[in-house]
């Protein structure tokens, strides 16, 4: 397959993953010709975008991944628009986003910033496969994934080992890339309209003012703005009710029977939340279509984007989940991230980030205990009070149990990808160090070393050590050198 300039080899592991996706977004046509028909509408104002950002066009094709083509789609991280960019990363890329204007729902403005995005990513690489996987996790996790292997490479090999976002985008490529033909929906663009309502343009153009608004949900003021050049969309043509809706397919009466998942004695429950369990084969739309709830709520319950891939076995919630678990702390498993404790527990992302001073980029958890359900007092923290970190090994580990009470610590909000801790955090401080030490002796950090780890090795606790050496989280880096012993 060509992609971009380069050469994939695709291996049938692989292959058979792209052809899995490809079946499920051609299955109903009638699904599928909604988002050609967005296809057809809207390629030509990318293509123009990216030929001027000397983009490859091939790119094109992961709007449709991104947001189907939807201008006001929205994610559970809320990323907004047809390129679903979060605010300041938008802003960053050139965009105006506030209550007169949201330019992430502009076709011509967005495109354009999702093409210097993506750019700025391949500048790192020379790679545009790592530059496409780096739009959905950042340049930085990419560099931790991959190091510095195909980097300037023109010719890559696909196969089951690669990022499924990228797999998924190939699927959209194969899917779409034949499209063609004559929108139902025309539209034409206009940027010298500054100052001028909508209701304005509606008349000199001929077209309703209803019609103008459905394709220029970007701006909420009926006044264009004067501080730029903005682009204006007007629509020529029918537009079918569903072209600017979200829907979802349910499964084809031909597509092949799904298998059932084996059988389990799990409860139809996770911390009192339903739960359905994902079958064998079946996709984002077949789930959604048998829990017999709307995509976006389904997607809001499972704090999960629109394009992330369903695992079979996997327990997707029916409800909102909760605050707090029925357990206080977990050690995270080797591979698990913060999202898959989430959904292990119940717990939603934003309370387990707010318990644990973390955010979704967070990467590396092994190890780590997470606080599931942790409440600080604004006082002390009762003598009586013990938590112990539950163990894939079936041992237990006492944390720290003689408390003084809890202090402030101001974090900065990080400027690397846009994503900021919060600023304030709780971190409980031990009442004293271990006073039989006598002598200060340090731990130098070893690849397969974690906090609890190196706790365990010298017989003091966790918190200790992050009180020690001004710890703020969990992360180690190789070679770091720790305290781990006296005063």
């Amino acid at each position: 397959m060509h992609f971009a300039g380069m050469t994939l080899t695709i291996r049938d592991d692989a292959r058979r993953e792209i052809q899995a996706d490809v079946d499920a977004l051609t299955r109903s046509p009638k699904y599928f010709n909604i988002k050609a028909e967005r296809a057809k509408t809207y390629f030509p104002i990318i293509e123009k975008v990216f030929e001027e950002e000397r983009l490859p066009l091939d790119f094109k094709y992961l709007a449709l991944q991104e947001s189907a083509l939807i201008p006001d789609a929205v994610s559970t991280s809320n990323a907004v628009g047809f390129w679903q960019f979060k605010d300041f990363t938008a802003t960053e890329m050139g965009m105006r986003v506030d209550q007169e204007v949201d330019e992430r729902m502009n076709i011509a403005s967005s495109s354009r910033g999702a093409a210097r995005y993506l750019k700025q990513c391949n500048h790192y690489f020379n790679n545009w496969i790592y530059a496409l996987q780096s739009y959905q996790m950042g340049a930085g996790g990419v560099m931790r994934a991959v190091g510095d292997k195909d980097l300037g490479s023109r010719h890559m090999e696909i196969n089951a080992d690669t990022y499924w976002y990228v797999k998924k985008f190939l699927a959209h490529k194969v899917a779409f890339e034949q499209v063609s033909g004559k929108p139902a929906l025309e539209i034409t663009v206009v940027s010298d309209a500054a100052g001028k309502t909508l209701g304005e343009l509606a008349r000199e153009a001929s077209v309703e003012e209803s019609a103008l608004l459905e394709v220029n949900k970007w701006l909420k003021t009926d006044r264009i703005p004067e501080d730029k050049p903005y682009v204006v969309i007007i629509p020529r043509g029918t537009m079918a009710p569903e072209f600017n809706t979200l829907t979802v397919a349910a499964a084809a009466k031909t597509a092949p029977a799904v298998q059932p998942a084996a059988k389990s004695s799990e409860p139809r429950e996770v911390n009192g939340v339903p739960v359905i369990q994902a079958k064998a084969g079946e996709g984002l739309t077949d789930l959604v279509a048998r829990a017999d709830i709307s995509l976006s709520r389904f997607l809001n319950y499972n704090e999960m984007d629109i394009d992330q891939p369903v695992r079979t076995g996997a327990w997707y919630f029916l409800d909102k989940k909760k605050k707090h678990a029925s357990q206080d702390v977990y050690t995270v498993s080797p591979g698990e991230s913060l999202w898959e404790v989430s959904q292990r527990f119940g717990v939603r992302m934003k309370y387990l980030m707010k318990y644990n001073d973390l955010d979704k980029e967070t990467v590396n958890l092994e190890g780590s205990p997470i606080y599931l359900s942790f409440h600080k007092p604004s006082g002390t923290v009762s003598e009586s009070d013990s938590t112990i970190a539950l163990l894939d090994t079936g041992d237990t580990f006492e944390w720290d149990v003689s408390l003084a009470p809890t202090r402030k610590t101001t974090l900065s909000a990080s400027s690397g990808g846009g994503t900021g801790k919060p600023v304030a955090a709780d971190i409980p401080a031990p009442e004293s160090y271990r006073s039989a030490t006598s002598t200060t002796t340090y731990h130098e950090v070893k690849a397969s070393d974690t906090l609890y780890s190196v706790a365990r090795q010298y017989g003091v606790t966790i918190r200790e050590i992050m009180e020690w050496n001004g710890k703020k989280d969990f992360n180690l880096s190789v070679g770091e050198k720790l305290r781990v012993a006296g005063r």
